[in-house]
């Protein structure tokens, strides 16, 4: 993998879960030096700042428990372009949650590009949760519970979400990490040809063998490859800022295994950072993990990484 054409771009969510904070990941990776550790592994990097939208709106649905309807579909509405615009030129565009709900409207104009280059989408969704409800089944309400039923074109989000132009085929998603999911979650996933592969998979087989069948199916297909991290993916004990923390996820030396086979495949066209929570941090040691991780991503060998004291 050369020198690449990284463009950052921060959206500050908090409106797709319950515990407030997340809209303060993208400036906690900045902090981090999150752009400097892309620059210095050879790559060109361009920090657009952070998006904003109108946060006043209200939107009603029959599911009382739902909150924040009108500004996760306010996001959806404007990150649909803006990932279709900034993935092209041969750009990969990293986007700084936020919430995990902003990958409804990412994965949305990240599939529109990849069907205009006559290319298929394909996403490694790196996750504690499968994201899989709708707006019908969603018990907690919160929206960062949906966006993968969204943006695979499941029912029950029109006229509240805005209409998808290009949908992720479910068969596209290898979902890695999961560990908590709820019963309706669980029925319709059974439904789709998702590929599942929770922490047991991960501990009988390992990540190298899961994640390597999944990179030759892209390779494969000459497809685009979108990575969408959620902090939750990894152990709490090692990442500790998160609001939905769920115990045995993957390990330091798991996750940087995951990210060091990704920048050998050369296949990541796009990324999401989600639910990165400063407000919960260990003076900044997530933070710092997660920048350490997408710097593995785009290139960083294991002798080269940094000690860190907290």
């Amino acid at each position: 993998m050369g020198g690449k054409s990284i463009v950052l771009i921060g959206v500050p969510t908090d409106c797709g879960g319950a515990q407030d904070g997340c809209l303060m990941g993208p400036d906690s990776l900045r902090t981090a030096r999150l752009g400097d550790a892309l620059s210095e592994l050879g790559h060109s990097v361009e920090d657009r700042g952070n998006l904003e939208v109108d946060r006043d709106g209200t939107a009603d649905h029959p599911n009382d428990a739902i909150h924040g309807l009108a500004e996760c579909a306010a996001w959806i509405r404007l990150l649909d372009p803006v990932g279709y615009a900034a993935s092209g030129g041969g750009r990969i565009p990293i986007f700084l949650g936020g919430d995990h709900s902003i990958s409804g409207g990412t994965v949305a104009g990240l599939a529109r590009r990849a069907c205009a280059l006559g290319r298929e989408q394909f996403v490694l969704w790196l996750d504690a949760h499968p994201d899989f409800h709708s707006l019908e089944t969603t018990e907690s309400g919160n929206l960062h519970g949906t966006p993968v039923a969204y943006f695979t074109g499941q029912p029950g989000f029109d006229g509240y979400f805005p209409a998808l132009q290009a949908i992720v085929p479910p068969g596209n998603v290898c979902m890695m990490g999961i560990r908590s999911v709820d019963l309706a979650e669980r029925d319709d996933l059974a439904r789709t040809d998702i590929a599942i592969n929770d922490m047991r998979v991960i501990d009988e087989h390992g990540v190298g063998s899961v994640l390597r069948s999944f990179l030759e199916r892209v390779r494969r297909a000459n497809g685009r490859l979108h990575v969408s991290l959620d902090t939750d993916f990894l152990d709490p004990e090692v990442a500790p800022a998160v609001g939905t923390t769920v115990p045995g996820g993957a390990t330091f030396r798991e996750a940087h295994l995951i990210m060091e086979m990704l920048h050998d495949s050369d296949l990541v066209t796009s990324m999401d950072i989600a639910e990165l929570n400063p407000f919960l941090d260990e003076r900044g040691r997530t933070a710092k993990l997660i920048v350490d991780l997408t710097a593995s991503l785009f290139g960083r060998r294991l002798m080269d990484r940094p000690t860190r004291s907290y």
